[in-house]
């Protein structure tokens, strides 16, 4: 039930504030970024934020099981997981961080996971396991960061995104 508005100069600023985040991160053409997040308005500012790097996302339904997230997390090679504490679902808050905490976690002998950091939306309020070396708040980093940024140009042919099917 809550509502925010949001003008497309303030969408623009908060991609230009991300990705700059997200370029100081190393993140570049070519890298992949896991985005697993309710239905909010930081999902869009995730997603725009990256093509404007030239790195290809892909989304992953907040509804999905650690093991559902880790298999496409590995098979991207993802160096980020930009997250949020959790969601509502029939009013109700639902978790997310711990089941980007638990993909992560789950490694056999010899597993490296290739993911550097994890950015955290506060959509909740729920209290999260913490990472201090990983896990970034997203309200610590983005809105410091610079509103100037330019996008590069990129071939028509630079991958956008990761999509999978699942279910029906």
């Amino acid at each position: 039930g809550d509502t925010r508005t949001i003008t497309y100069a303030d969408l623009t600023e908060e991609v230009k504030r991300l990705a700059n985040v997200l370029t100081e991160w190393g993140i570049e053409r070519g890298d992949r970024v896991a985005i697993y997040m309710p239905m909010i308005p930081e999902a869009i500012t995730a997603i725009l934020a990256v093509a404007r790097l030239g790195a290809a996302h892909s989304v992953v339904f907040g509804g999905f099981s650690a093991d559902s997230l880790r298999s496409r997390i590995d098979d991207a090679g993802a160096k980020l997981v930009i997250t949020a504490d959790g969601g509502y679902r029939k009013g109700r808050a639902t978790a997310l961080k711990p089941a980007v905490d638990q993909a992560l976690a789950d490694r056999g002998s010899g597993e490296q996971a290739t993911v550097e950091r994890v950015l955290v939306v506060r959509r909740t309020g729920q209290d999260v396991e913490w990472n201090d070396e990983r896990d970034v708040w997203w309200e610590d980093v983005v809105p410091q960061a610079s509103a100037e940024h330019t996008a590069e140009a990129f071939p028509a042919e630079n991958p956008l995104f990761i999509l999978y099917t699942s279910g029906t």
